[in-house]
């Protein structure tokens, strides 16, 4: 099988094309990523001499290149190309419309001209927006409340359009934050792991109390593998680990791994449209498709603080 993977230069698509070139020796990935500044080719150093995977430079609004790595006979595509941290959509959205949106419409028309067997569109429990209590179902009404989470929004109800209308055998994805090693030192376990190795403060937004659920990187990879190979199309999966956190806590045990006390923590005024708490119903996954996350956030927390210790020739260059 040959997969398109969307930017796979990035934290989550370039954990996932290392997973598939593990698990199936006969597997074949095309990596199309523009190579903005979260996307980096050290992320899959160890594999870039693999026969069986191919880097190509390019923009996925570009009607030309996409037609053009489409055409090579491709399988599947995985649409992992986004942009994804909201500070920066508040401040400029038109690039996440842009990726997001327009992206999506152009993978999508290539997809439909060569008849590609499966798109999984790879998006984020944000555009069901913010949950008090309970947990969101695939049947949740949308109710995005940042740029960011606009956009994804977009690109899923393209994703839905395609298939009704033109029978197009898409799948859509919906995780919880997904945390791990590669992952840009602007989302927060890699941020206040990075600021701490620097001897500097983490700036906690607000009180510290928004909840978030959070699945480590290999339980993510397993998941869309499932959906990739199993999941039925037209249809929608959410992807939840079931394990909620506040941020405050979060902090705290960021803090403890690196043996810092909470006297590093800053305070800082909360974000514009900061949504209180996610949480995320992956009944459907688990019973329909016989996915478990295997991972605990525990020990996943401490493999990912660990790594960026021993990493810094990976995250200082970035800072």
């Amino acid at each position: 099988m040959k997969l398109l993977v969307t930017g796979g230069a990035g934290f989550i698509g370039s954990n996932f094309i290392r997973y598939i070139l593990k698990k199936y020796p006969e597997y074949e990935i095309i990596n199309l990523d523009k190579l903005t500044y979260a996307g980096n080719l050290d992320n899959l150093k160890d594999i870039e001499g693999s026969e069986r995977y191919e880097f190509v430079k390019g923009d996925v609004c570009d009607e030309k290149i996409v037609d053009e790595v489409m055409g090579r006979g491709v399988d599947a595509v995985l649409n992992y190309a986004a942009e994804s941290h909201v500070d920066r959509s508040i401040t400029g959205p038109k690039d996440f419309i842009m990726t997001e949106v327009i992206g999506t419409y152009t993978l999508l028309e290539a997809a439909k001209k060569h008849g590609v067997a499966k798109y999984v569109q790879i998006s984020t429990d944000e555009v069901y927006g913010s949950i008090d209590e309970g947990a969101f179902t695939e049947e949740t009404p949308y109710a995005p409340n940042s740029p960011y989470s606009a956009s994804k929004a977009g690109g899923d109800h393209l994703c839905r359009a395609y298939h009704v209308t033109y029978g197009m055998p898409v799948i859509v994805t919906h995780s919880c934050n997904v945390y791990g090693s590669y992952q840009y030192p602007e989302k927060i376990i890699p941020f206040f792991a990075t600021n701490i190795l620097r001897g500097k403060k983490v700036p906690l937004y607000g009180d510290g109390k928004n909840v978030r659920e959070w699945i480590y990187t290999e339980d993510h990879c397993r998941a869309v593998d499932k959906i990739l190979h199993e999941g039925k199309v037209g249809e929608v999966y959410n992807i939840g680990s079931g394990y909620e956190i506040s941020n405050v806590e979060l902090t705290k045990m960021v803090l403890d791994e690196l043996s810092v006390g909470d006297e590093a923590i800053e305070y800082v005024e909360d974000r514009l449209g900061h949504d209180r708490r996610y949480a995320i119903d992956s009944s459907k996954l688990r019973s329909e498709l016989g996915w478990e996350p295997e991972v605990d956030f525990g020990g996943g927390l401490a493999q990912t603080v660990k790594w960026y210790q021993d990493n810094e020739w990976w995250w200082k260059k970035l800072i």
